[in-house]
């Protein structure tokens, strides 16, 4: 496309552990250049990383134990085994990010008898209620049949936001109106049960009240409503760039109400990610899950492997391929991949499936999970109006245009420019580029060839 559709991210644009990242590039870089490693290197090497993670506006004693735990490693490795130094250190950095993000993932508990219930708590404005959307909707597509409660009778929109939510994911919503317990956030929470059982919910999601601050009115609500509906997992979800905040606020609420896990909210504003770094070994409470987005798909099972291998830019394989797996169907993808290599994939197919791919989310967050791609694309700012662009050139061609790009020429790329709002040059670039990504997907097919280029870039 003629117009460009990639810019440098400003500081605004930054996505979680972004300044992070670069500084522990920029160590791993500079330690690379070097042969074997003496005390003093690696002592330099700490002191680096020390620094970069308290900017990160991680928990001081984390940094401390964290620190002192890659140091104690460093000294013990036989840095002339088969990996260099360098790399050495990163698997050793690696490893401990993964310890301190809380080692294994973790999951919700299963009620021996239906329905499991799981109680959200939070300060108001943590983001708890489009959390519960969130949560519902991948328990929703797991096979499970999830109740929304709506519990939260403080916020006067927070009842209907979230049936606007049940609506959005298909989700029965049960709220003071609908039953007893009208105005009274225990009598709701106590009445959910046999709501869940009458309708055939297994899974219970209540979203109680926030306030601005911690307070005992606050708390002893809270305390009643998990009195009345007994649950499995309380779940605070908190808001990712309050920062160290977040972690003072976790364990004001785990001594109220004994927490099970976390819920880590806009993670994708938070250039730092302290809270996500520091929370695990300051409440002892998992990260169960971290909403990356404002959209109801943008909702993820929170893996410290993976976070880690994201941080040191190492890309994130297994999250991009669950993302694919839940997007693609597996007969259009057999079928588009008989066309490849048959050589009959079309227009019609390209735009199939550059649909597809962007049902799995921002581009901006699927690049960065994929490994090896340059620093300056994952900092990029991809324009995804671009792709906006190229549906609308290839929606404006008639089925044989699709099916035939080569007929397009003189009057027939007049007219597609016209009814797609683009001019000729766009047309003809859109055409260039299919031929390019036409030709790879083929080398792709026979296995000669890695990587596809983005439609617009």
């Amino acid at each position: 496309m003629t117009s460009p559709s990639i810019a440098r991210a400003n500081s605004g644009g930054e996505q979680v552990f972004d300044a992070l990242s670069d500084r522990l590039d920029g160590i791993f870089t500079r330690l690379r250049r070097r042969g074997r490693l003496s005390d003093k290197d690696i002592d330099a090497v700490a002191r680096e990383i020390r620094l970069a993670l308290l900017e990160a506006d991680v928990n001081v004693g984390v940094v401390k134990s964290f620190i002192g735990r890659v140091k104690a490693r460093a000294a013990e490795a036989d840095l002339s085994q088969s990996l260099t130094p360098a790399q050495q250190v990163v698997k050793i950095v690696h490893e401990e990010l993964v310890t301190t993000l809380g080692g294994q993932a973790g999951a919700l508990s299963t009620s021996a008898t239906p329905p499991t219930v799981v109680v959200l708590a939070g300060l108001q404005g943590s983001g708890k209620t489009t959390a519960a959307g969130k949560l519902a909707r991948h328990l929703q597509g797991r096979g499970r049949h999830p109740l929304l409660v709506a519990a939260d009778l403080q916020r006067p929109a927070a009842v209907q936001q979230l049936r606007r939510l049940g609506e959005q994911v298909g989700v029965a919503v049960y709220a003071p109106a609908e039953g007893g317990g009208a105005g009274d956030p225990v009598g709701v929470a106590a009445a959910a049960r046999e709501e869940a059982a009458r309708i055939g919910s297994d899974v219970v999601v209540v979203d109680t009240a926030g306030r601005l601050h911690a307070d005992a009115d606050l708390m002893d609500e809270l305390r009643r409503v998990c009195d009345a509906i007994g649950p499995d997992d309380v779940l605070l979800v908190v808001d990712a760039m309050t920062g160290q905040e977040a972690v003072r606020v976790a364990e004001t609420f785990d001594a109220a109400v004994a927490l099970d896990g976390l819920i880590l909210t806009k993670i994708d504003g938070d250039a730092r990610g302290g809270a996500a770094l520091s929370a695990k070994e300051v409440t002892g409470k998992s990260i169960l899950f971290v909403g990356t987005g404002e959209k109801l798909d943008e909702f993820e099972v929170f893996h410290p492997d993976r976070m880690a291998s994201r941080i040191l830019g190492m890309g994130d394989v297994l999250t991009l391929i669950e993302k694919a797996e839940e997007t693609f169907d597996r007969e259009q993808a057999a079928a588009a991949e008989e066309k490849l290599r048959s050589g009959e994939f079309t227009l019609e197919d390209f735009l199939e499936q550059m649909r597809q791919v962007r049902k799995m989310g921002p581009l901006q967050s699927l690049i960065g999970m994929m490994p090896g791609v340059p620093k300056e694309l994952k900092q990029a700012e991809i324009d995804e109006r671009e792709l906006g662009k190229v549906e609308a050139i290839i929606c404006s061609m008639t089925p044989e245009e699709r099916q035939n790009p080569t007929m397009v020429k003189g009057s027939r790329r007049m007219r597609i420019a016209s009814g797609s709002g683009t001019t000729p040059a766009d047309v003809n670039a859109l055409l260039k580029q299919f031929r390019t990504v036409r030709q790879m997907m083929r080398s792709v097919a026979s296995g000669k060839s890695p990587g596809l280029p983005i439609p617009g870039l």
